[in-house]
């Protein structure tokens, strides 16, 4: 999945409330009372907060190396 695939309100978020959101929505999805609609929407977001906690962290991997490069 490609970033520009997730929504912008995903983009926006900390990977902090990012996890949040996968908890919240995980929790639902438990919930035995949720449609197979909803919990197919709620799994599909699910991915694309994870996809972005992905790309969060790639993003800070790349700014610790070129620190570390910066140094040496």
């Amino acid at each position: 999945m490609k970033s520009k695939n997730i929504p912008v309100d995903i983009r926006q978020k900390s990977i902090k409330e990012a996890q949040k959101e996968i908890n919240d929505i995980i929790s639902n999805l438990e919930n035995a009372d949720m449609t197979l609609e909803s919990s197919i929407d709620q799994y599909n977001r699910m991915l694309k907060l994870n996809e972005h906690i992905q790309n969060q962290f790639k993003k800070k991997t790349g700014e610790i190396k070129n620190l570390k490069i910066k140094k040496i």
